[in-house]
């Protein structure tokens, strides 16, 4: 193998991502990213792969804080560059990993800000229900929010996956994992509404017709439609958050916990490989009975 030759090594990398990791193609394009940065490096620096060092490595991440790189950015650059050489041990037969003993930067976890059920509800009622787009965009609105989805498993939704007689729905999230999801009664009534009395009168274009919501021309919803439709409602409102499709999962997920729901249970229906990513809800929690407390008890 050569290892001056970055743009076959990449390739092989991508492969590996791909089909080994079974990433998604923005978590590709991420690690992609990383590597090429470094490829930069190692260029200007007259450095073969197949020499590098911690020491290479620990000059590479100085250099990049000439650039003012958050420690979040640093931090997922660390965790690249790991598993590039990871690959390379494996495909290649490195025998030594620069990467090993690097450390990322401790980062400040940032609480998801979540929607009030009044909130939710607020805008729900902002729908213009007089037009088809308007039931389409409540059924959307009522799937975020009653099943957490991501964006991507929303605009990605098939009716072949629904099955509302027994409540669930089935999604494909992250590294094309597929997971079962509860759907309530209320989201199951609008998404019937929508698919008998709107869905038919659109015509379809080749290769959608499978996918739930489409857009007046029969294509599949892009991601930037669904934060288009949100951003609308909020300023419809005057809502002074921030928000986006992201928002309705975390409130989601939050509700959930603060009404008692088993963490494993939410685990599940999020899709997080991790019972560590989900335990962020707790913390949402705590900082909901802290503010209870702060307003009604006289002590605070």
């Amino acid at each position: 193998m050569d290892f001056e030759n970055w743009s076959d090594i990449k390739k092989e990398f991508e492969q590996f991502l791909k089909f080994e990791r079974g990433l998604s193609i923005n978590s590709i394009d991420a690690y992609l990213n990383d590597v090429s940065k470094f490829q930069i490096y190692c260029e200007d620096n007259h450095l073969v792969l197949n020499t590098v060092t911690r020491k290479n490595i620990q000059e590479f991440l100085a250099w990049l804080q000439e650039f003012n790189i958050s420690p979040f950015t640093q931090s997922r650059l660390i965790s690249g560059l790991k598993t590039f050489f990871s690959f390379l041990m494996i495909e290649h037969e490195f025998v030594n990993n620069p990467t090993d003993l690097l450390q990322a930067p401790r980062l400040a976890r940032k609480l998801p800000s979540v929607l009030s059920i009044h909130e939710i509800d607020q805008l729900i009622s902002a729908i213009d229900l007089t037009s088809p787009e308007g039931e389409r965009n409540k059924t959307i609105i009522e799937i975020l929010y009653g099943c957490g989805l991501r964006v991507s498993e929303l605009v990605t939704l098939k009716i072949s996956n629904l099955f509302l007689d027994v409540e669930f729905i089935k999604v494909e999230g992250k590294g094309s994992k597929e997971r079962l999801i509860p759907i309530g009664q209320h989201a199951i009534k609008h998404l019937r509404i929508y698919l008998e009395t709107v869905r038919p009168h659109i015509k379809i274009k080749g290769g959608n017709e499978d996918i739930v919501f489409l857009n007046r021309r029969g294509a599949a919803l892009s991601r930037v439609m669904i934060f288009l439709i949100i951003k609308e409602l909020a300023s419809k409102i005057g809502l002074q958050k921030t928000i986006s499709p992201h928002t309705f999962r975390h409130s989601f997920a939050s509700h959930l916990v603060e009404g008692g729901a088993d963490l494993r249970a939410v685990q599940d229906m999020l899709g997080h490989e991790s019972i560590t990513t989900t335990e962020i809800y707790t913390h949402i929690d705590r900082d909901y009975l802290h503010s209870i407390i702060t307003q009604y008890h006289p002590r605070s």
